[in-house]
């Protein structure tokens, strides 16, 4: 009995207590939350045992009553208490579950033997005080702690976002510590010829992309982005060995940060890949083969049935005798792509415009199963001795070779199902394999690749069929990831001959460019695929699929030619028309007439009479204005 006097004395000052922190005064309970962090996880963990008290007195019974008690006042020590208090009868049990029930209702029914010892006026505050702080916590119950718990998120929310700015802050201290843009008189000893440390050189130029990536924060006062991104050129130009043109090209292309990843991969030699022959054998058997004779090689992937990669051989790969045997060819795995997107099919008659050394027109061979006809041509002589000799190796028999210039041979031969045309290219895709192209191309060998790229893809769509049930394909690639070479002369195309875009139906690559500076693009040209060593692990390449719709020429304003990309250099004349294989003249298609003696003679008494030379006048004007 005395036992349980106590602890109903110490619940009741537990109870005093709490009625006493809900009537405090002070700032409130929101502003004390905000103002004291270790305030508000108390406050949270005093809500969650009112919560649980509440439950549980719901739930509970008077015998649960009692045996908690018990519990509580035995402090876990073993005894004879509980039996004890069995014997002194129900009739004290019942009294006691009585008063411990009756807490709630501020002890009215048993204050007799609940006195304090100052009377009974104290008795009567606790109970006021206990009515106050049950209505209190009902109204935190009910109104005050849903908004508790929304202010609590809040505050966790601002902590974060705290915590995450003062990450931010170190990290920005850290490359402030580590990079700081170099003085006038540095860029000067440099520009005179002093050479940095490789290392030194590398950690300038990482932080200088940490820097702009994070301008605002991490730049110098009084430093504009420009400077930094002058800096940024040259220090890779110095680190890489690049020229200030094709630096300049790459860092329009991507993100400095992808950046540094392609002229990394661009130092280190790509995986050596071959092409199996299925006009010989089936990949299984090959790798089987070639395993036995010390070969470590795998798939190419999911996107190739061809394609094998080799890691390590204690073998020549170009003396073996099945390579001697046209079993299969050493080739590039970015170069299956265009043939795959050209996808030829079985009786058709089929154009490699820049065919050599033969490895796309042996696979084009092979899809085929050495039917319809595949005319292989090549600009150079020398080279087409090695293309005739690939095709005997592989045993290809249904290909014709051929040397002529690519831009004249619509007047040669037309009426074909599908072109390729692996155009000739700077190599930027292949700095592996050709590191000297780092610094011999510049931006006039650029342009003038670019033109010729223009011309031969013209004279490739010219040199095929529209009219064709399975074709009227053109594929167009090259082995380089300059804008120039490549979207620019897709753009050219689209906009002088009445072709499309189609997909590629291959799954791998990233999509062509829409947009890079201040040119834009058709929204068709993402349906183009671009390689790269850094994503791809393969040469980079470009490839875009082209559909040819009717034979007409479509005409491009002067003002839409200034406005377009096509200020690389002089365009031909625009010709209204139709141009294709089924033309009567090839030369009037691109001049826009035949000249005949006749027409020739009145040509020249045109120019003679005054109203010609006035015209002749207008028309130079005009030309010195577009020229302009």
């Amino acid at each position: 009995y005395n036992e349980y006097k106590s602890y109903l004395s110490s619940t009741m000052g537990r109870l005093k207590d709490r009625a006493l922190i809900g009537k405090e005064k002070g700032p409130g309970r929101k502003s004390k939350r905000q103002a004291d962090p270790v305030h508000l996880v108390e406050e949270e963990v005093k809500a969650k045992k009112r919560k649980k008290q509440k439950k549980a007195k719901k739930d509970e019974t008077p015998e649960t009553i009692v045996t908690t008690a018990v519990a509580e006042t035995s402090d876990g020590e073993e005894g004879d208490e509980p039996v004890e208090l069995e014997q002194k009868g129900l009739e004290e049990l019942n009294s006691l579950q009585e008063t411990l029930l009756s807490k709630t209702t501020g002890f009215s029914d048993n204050k007799s033997w609940l006195k304090v010892a100052d009377g009974q006026d104290d008795d009567d505050d606790l109970g006021v005080m206990d009515d106050e702080f049950a209505e209190s916590d009902q109204d935190d119950d009910d109104e005050g702690f849903g908004n508790a718990e929304e202010e609590d998120d809040n505050n966790d929310e601002v902590e974060d976002a705290e915590m995450e700015e003062d990450e931010r802050k170190e990290v920005a201290e850290k490359h402030t510590q580590r990079f700081a843009f170099p003085s006038e008189v540095d860029l000067e000893e440099e520009k005179s010829g002093k050479l940095l440390a490789p290392s030194e050189l590398l950690e300038r130029i990482r932080g200088n992309i940490a820097t702009i990536a994070n301008f605002k924060l991490l730049r110098e006062p009084g430093r504009k982005r420009k400077e930094y991104r002058a800096l940024l050129r040259s220090d890779l130009c110095q680190y890489y060995e690049y020229n200030e043109y094709l630096m300049t090209q790459l860092m329009d292309m991507f993100p400095y940060g992808e950046l540094l990843e392609l002229l990394d991969a661009q130092e280190s030699k790509r995986p050596v890949t071959i092409r199996t022959n299925s006009l010989k054998t089936r990949r299984r058997d090959l790798a089987q083969t070639l395993i036995n004779r010390g070969v470590n090689l795998d798939p190419i992937g999911k996107w190739s049935k061809v394609g094998l990669v080799v890691y390590n051989t204690s073998v020549p790969l170009g003396a073996t005798p099945e390579y001697l045997a046209g079993h299969y060819m050493l080739q590039g795995a970015s170069s299956f792509v265009p043939v795959m997107a050209l996808a030829p099919q079985q009786d058709e008659r089929v154009l490699d415009m820049c065919a050599a050394p033969g490895g796309k027109s042996a696979y084009t061979a092979a899809l085929m199963k050495n039917t319809g006809m595949l005319v292989s041509n090549d600009a150079s002589k020398e080279r087409t001795k090695a293309l005739t000799a690939n095709l005997h190796r592989l045993g290809v028999s249904n290909a014709i070779v051929c040397n002529y210039d690519g831009t004249a041979f619509p007047k040669i031969m037309g009426n074909f199902d599908r072109v390729l045309l692996d155009a000739p290219c700077s190599g930027s895709g292949v700095v592996s394999k050709d590191p000297s192209v780092k610094q011999s191309k510049d931006e006039l060998q650029i342009l003038q690749i670019s033109e010729v790229q223009k011309k031969l893809l013209l004279s490739a769509i010219d040199s095929c069929d529209h009219t064709s049930k399975s074709g009227g394909i053109v594929v167009y690639s090259t082995c380089s990831v300059l804008v120039p070479e490549n979207e620019w002369v897709v753009d050219y195309v689209l906009k002088r001959r009445d072709v499309k875009l189609v997909p590629l139906g291959v799954d791998i690559g990233k999509d062509g460019f829409t947009r890079i500076n201040k040119y834009r693009f058709p929204k068709d040209m993402a349906l183009t695929k671009r390689f790269y060593p850094h994503t791809h692990n393969m040469d980079g390449f470009y490839v875009a699929k082209i559909r040819k719709l009717s034979n007409t020429v479509k005409v491009v304003k002067e003002e839409e030619e200034e406005e377009g990309m096509d200020a690389m250099g002089d365009d031909d004349d625009d010709v209204i028309g139709e141009c294709g294989p089924d033309a009567e003249n090839s030369d009037a298609l691109m001049t826009g007439g035949s000249d005949s003696e006749e027409d020739v003679k009145k040509q020249k008494s045109k120019e003679k009479s005054p109203k010609a030379k006035s015209k002749g006048k207008g028309d130079k004007r005009k030309k010195k204005k577009r020229d302009k």
